[in-house]
């Protein structure tokens, strides 16, 4: 029997179908305040376990989020009324991909505090790049989208989407691919003399990764009126998505959710009470994470569930060792 047509691989592809069928109806039942609060969770989401579908493995800690998001929404403001919809995203796709690799193949061979520095680096060049174009080439800054998708359209897409990127992370998990970084995650030096091709396999989920916080950037672009550099490459936002995911935990592919609801709430909050003090206050929140849930809710969980087995487990051994003696 192949992997996929095994119950422990249809139990959970069937359950999480059933929830994504059901998640689609929310617009009829909900107003627009509410299903902006929906994207915006839903397109979290997608970032932040596109994000730890690279880091959680590799633990390499990227800041390129935005990059890759800002270059699906520029894509969407360039090409939106000349192309149909359809076509639009595949470009983006296609752009946040040679992107991606570029920098994957170039940045991939550092690791640690230099890999860290590069992506939040390159965030700022993206930028600067982007804007020398719009004063010097096109002569204006900034561009406007006008298209007919509402803000249903926006969701279902995002929902799609995050569904496409939770079956690819469930399939990765258990195929040669996902083993293969969790031994470099592990130690890259034991990776290397299994015969793994370190680079190549750190590129591919890089890309991978990628290719899903670009398509997010694409999708809800139509969601604003006007994009500029500013706006599509805030950095801001790669911190945010790293926030919730580290609360979450980034080793698990459910573990990113459990930090983006809260977060995305409580950013919701900060924001429309705090509106000058939104920058201080998030550094506050991922000094408060980082301190009190280095492994985040899903490390926590599991740091107090091992005891429990391991005693239950000795229990077992013991009542068993005590079986064989009265025999």
């Amino acid at each position: 029997m192949t992997p996929f047509l095994k119950p422990d691989f249809i139990r959970p592809v069937a359950i999480g179908a059933a929830i994504f069928a059901a998640l689609a109806f929310l617009p009829s039942l909900v107003d627009s305040y509410y299903m902006s609060l929906a994207i915006s969770v839903v397109s979290f989401a997608v970032l932040a376990t596109a994000w730890s579908m690279f880091s959680g493995p590799t633990r390499y800690i990227s800041l390129a989020t935005v990059v890759f998001f800002g270059i699906g929404a520029y894509t969407v403001a360039v090409l939106g009324e000349v192309m149909a919809f359809p076509l639009v995203l595949l470009c983006a796709g296609l752009a946040g991909t040679v992107v991606a690799l570029l920098v994957g193949f170039s940045t991939l061979r550092l690791a640690g505090v230099y890999f860290v520095i590069f992506t939040f680096g390159l965030t700022e060049l993206v930028r600067q790049v982007v804007s020398w174009y719009e004063v010097n080439v096109t002569r204006e800054m900034g561009r406007y989208v006008f298209l007919d998708i509402t803000q249903n359209d926006i969701y279902w897409q995002l929902l799609a989407l995050f569904a496409v990127l939770l079956l690819t992370g469930f399939v990765l998990g258990r195929s040669r691919l996902g083993f293969a970084l969790r031994i470099i995650g592990e130690d890259e030096t034991v990776a290397k003399h299994c015969g793994i091709d370190v680079t190549r396999v750190k590129v591919a989920l890089f890309v991978l990764s990628a290719l899903f916080m670009t398509l997010t950037g694409a999708i809800i672009a139509p969601r604003w009126t006007y994009i500029d550099p500013v706006i599509a490459f805030n950095p801001m936002l790669s911190f945010q998505v790293v926030i919730m995911a580290l609360l979450g935990g980034p080793r698990r592919l459910l573990g990113p959710l459990l930090g983006v609801i809260p977060l995305t709430l409580l950013f919701e909050v900060l924001t429309a009470s705090f509106p000058n003090h939104f920058s201080i206050l998030l550094g506050c929140v991922f000094m408060v994470i980082v301190y009190l849930l280095p492994g985040g809710v899903v490390g926590l969980y599991e740091k107090y569930r091992a005891p429990k087995k391991r005693t239950l487990s000795t229990d077992t051994e013991t009542t068993r060792k005590s079986g064989e003696k009265t025999a």
